[in-house]
């Protein structure tokens, strides 16, 4: 299981930019039943951990003591420089479920696009989705090579998910679809 090494902070608020002047990212730690905390963590660090788990994998912070289970809950990014400037850590409780947004990686071919000049419509980006922590994919594949023409749709209850992940959206939800151009 991947960790990142955080310490609780004093300085919060307006404070908190010189942190980030310190290569350090301003953050908190919350759950059901963990109390909210101010903590901090190395930057460089936190963006390894982030391009690995994404926002659907489960990870460990250390540092308060025992490990604690997040989920990167919420990312606050500087729309100039790209940067997180916050990030809010979501501590899951142990064997329960949770509900979390999965990333869609779409794959395959659509004969409608390619072979009648259709426009492919992603309707989703995301699928949300409940399950054992430890069960969450990082992403979830979507094979577009079923929509052969423009009546051709993918919905939710399509979309084969692994092991003990179930929907957490409505199964006639549209995933992808193709539409025809129209001039």
């Amino acid at each position: 299981m991947l960790k990142l090494a955080v310490e609780k902070r004093e300085r919060t608020g307006k404070k908190s930019k010189e942190l980030v002047a310190e290569g350090k990212l301003p953050a908190v730690v919350y759950g059901k039943k963990q109390e909210a905390v101010s903590v901090k963590c190395n930057l460089k660090e936190f963006e390894k951990v982030w391009s690995e788990a994404g926002e659907s994998s489960v990870f460990a912070l250390s540092g308060l003591g025992e490990d604690v289970e997040v989920l990167i809950q919420e990312v606050d990014v500087d729309p100039i420089q790209g940067t997180p400037r916050h990030v809010d850590f979501y501590a899951v409780e142990k064997g329960k479920k949770v509900e979390v947004a999965v990333p869609i990686e779409f794959t395959g071919v659509a004969p409608a696009e390619k072979e009648l000049g259709g426009t492919l419509v992603k309707v989703l980006h995301e699928l949300t989705v409940t399950a054992f922590p430890k069960d969450l994919p990082h992403e979830i594949e979507v094979d577009i090579s079923a929509l052969v023409d423009f009546d051709a749709q993918i919905h939710a209850k399509d979309i084969k998910l692994p092991g003990e992940v179930e929907l957490a959206i409505g199964e006639d939800e549209v995933v992808a679809l193709v539409s025809e151009v129209k001039e």
